[in-house]
């Protein structure tokens, strides 16, 4: 499955090509369409081992939506289902475990991200009202508008040609708006972007731990400690006998 997922996403990208679909469009039409049917049956074995189990697994639904997206008929009027074709290439997150774990780990730590999001538009608008008060006289293409000083911010925080781009050419005419953006990105990029990537290693090595420690609940007894097991019923054997034949020395004794 994992090899016919890959291959199915060759096949999209082929498809965006017009030279390749004007000489083999009707091949990779072909191939699209046996993929589809493998996966059909791929998922129709699986309803039918697990029954309603199948139904309560969200991977599983997950699959079973995939599928049923690419088996409604892309007319005119629903053309946008040809392009969700692609969703497709979304089941190798069900199928790797690595995969499984990061997106599970990403789910999990929605509520934190959410926390996280309105602390960093709160630093935003608070950051968007300090520049357009300082520069949307000179620099209105930039901050001419609370909106406009909102995205230019959002450039700056991704690092993208900030300096060159807009630090420098405000510094030209305001020599001390250095201070405004060093500050911004110290708290807006260094702080609260790397927050997000904190919140998602944290929740991998959390998910991590339980599906260990479920392993090692699951894992049978090794042989050494089948081995250390045998060893104390043997000693217990022993101490029973050993205490039998004490009371019979006492009794004999008396």
């Amino acid at each position: 499955m994992t090899f016919l997922i890959i291959f199915n996403g060759i096949t999209l990208g082929m498809a965006t090509s017009k030279d390749i679909m004007s000489e083999y469009g009707l091949l990779i039409q072909n191939l699209d369409n046996i993929v589809v049917a493998l996966f059909t049956i791929e998922i129709s074995m699986r309803i039918y081992v697990h029954r309603l189990a199948f139904f309560k697994d969200p991977w599983s639904l997950f699959d079973f939506f995939v599928m049923s997206i690419s088996l409604i008929p892309a007319s005119e009027g629903l053309s946008i289902l040809r392009v969700l074709r692609v969703l497709r290439l979304f089941r190798l997150l069900t199928i790797v475990p690595q995969m499984r774990l990061i997106v599970s780990a990403i789910l999990s730590v929605i509520p934190g991200m959410a926390s996280v999001s309105l602390v960093l538009l709160l630093f935003f608008y608070i950051f968007a009202i300090i520049s357009t008060n300082l520069f949307s006289m000179t620099f209105p293409q930039w901050f001419g508008t609370l909106g406009e000083s909102m995205y230019t911010l959002f450039q700056i925080m991704t690092l993208e040609s900030w300096s060159m781009g807009i630090a420098r050419p405000v510094m030209e005419v305001h020599p001390y708006a250095w201070i405004f953006f060093v500050i911004y990105i110290l708290i807006v990029t260094f702080i609260m972007v790397n927050l997000f990537i904190g919140l998602v290693v944290d929740a991998i090595f959390t998910i991590k731990g339980q599906e260990n420690e479920s392993d090692d609940i699951d894992k049978p007894e090794t042989s050494k400690e089948l081995v250390y097991q045998h060893e104390i019923l043997v000693l217990r054997a022993e101490l029973k006998e050993m205490k039998q034949l004490m009371t019979k020395i006492d009794e004999k004794i008396s």
